[in-house]
């Protein structure tokens, strides 16, 4: 049991915080050869064992470590409230700067537009008309926050927001941008060494509170046909998702939420690791990049994007 969760941590460190966040990266090899943190994780549901939640539940509860001996003393000095409050939370990553690679899609589309989002956290990337955008070689635009993101030649670059008339969230757990226990784990899930991305995030959830976004609790694999059916028929309806699917475990359970978003007629935008839709990818005519998402529009492939959403490269034709 622990080897998995070792190897877990370790594929973490060397594939996901490598070149993103060298404290995490150290942090991540270190529990990986930890035997009293490997024996306190496999306790804990397989769920519950994600490297992003653990890393992020110490953080909160201790404070951020600099060393893999701090981090050491200080989980096992904490055991009993790391443990509640990674039983207590989810991996609830909300970047707003995600809104950039999404831009160049929803500008194309025949608006007015109505939004759902599934996994949608706080709701931040519900948002996208209400921040600026930064792309680079092209004219700035929209209002602070302004998100940068490099975009080759080949990218549709948007002038301009899109039309927006209705838009709703969908998630297990909504988190209330009103609520500051719920806004201070979001930053918390920000990792260490990305202090603009954290800037972003204070300055989004700023931008949110002063009209925040519906979000409604629900299971994105049963409820969304309800939600969908209380947006304007007038508008093309657009549901999309980044970083969401790959937690749903069934290969099975994944494909048929995208059926179900076919069978609402809905404009579907979906952001993923490459192996969250293996039928998508397999559409690709190049090999699958490593590191970052697969941006895809009704199943076809037309751009790969920083999970961050710090650079975009269109593939479509």
């Amino acid at each position: 049991m622990t080897d998995a969760i070792a190897k877990r941590f370790r594929r973490f460190a060397e594939q996901e915080a490598r070149g993103h966040s060298p404290l995490y990266e150290t942090l991540a090899l270190g529990v990986a050869s930890d035997p009293d943190i490997l024996t306190f994780l496999a306790t804990l549901p397989a769920e519950k064992q994600q490297p992003n939640l653990v890393l992020a539940a110490v953080r909160f509860v201790c404070g951020l470590q600099r060393g893999v001996a701090d981090f050491h003393a200080a989980f096992l000095a904490r055991q009993t409230e790391i443990r509640a409050e990674i039983l207590k939370r989810r991996t609830q990553t909300n970047e707003p700067a995600r809104c950039a690679v999404l831009l160049p899609v929803l500008a194309r589309l025949r608006g007015p537009l109505a939004l759902i989002e599934v996994g949608a956290s706080a709701g931040l990337c519900l948002l996208p008309d209400r921040y600026g955008y930064a792309y680079g070689g092209h004219r700035p635009f929209g209002p602070e926050p302004r998100f940068p993101c490099r975009a080759n030649a080949a990218t549709p670059v948007p002038t301009g927001h899109p039309e927006i008339v209705w838009r709703a969230g969908l998630d297990l757990n909504p988190l209330d941008v009103r609520a500051g226990d719920d806004m201070a784990w979001l930053e918390t899930l920000v990792w260490p060494d990305q202090s603009d991305r954290a800037s972003r995030l204070r300055a989004a959830v700023a931008v949110a509170r002063a009209d925040p976004p519906r979000m409604v609790a629900g299971n994105l694999l049963t409820a969304l046909p309800e939600l969908a059916a209380e947006a304007p028929p007038d508008a093309t309806l657009v549901v999309f998702h980044t970083a969401v699917l790959a937690y749903i475990a069934d290969p099975d359970a994944r494909a048929g939420f995208g059926r179900t978003v076919r069978d609402l007629n809905a404009v579907w935008i979906c952001n993923e690791a490459p192996f969250a839709f293996p039928r998508i990818a397999a559409r690709l005519a190049g090999p699958v990049r490593r590191g970052a998402f697969l941006l895809a529009v009704d199943g076809e492939p037309v751009a790969w994007t920083d999970p961050h959403g710090a650079w975009i490269d269109w593939i479509a034709a």
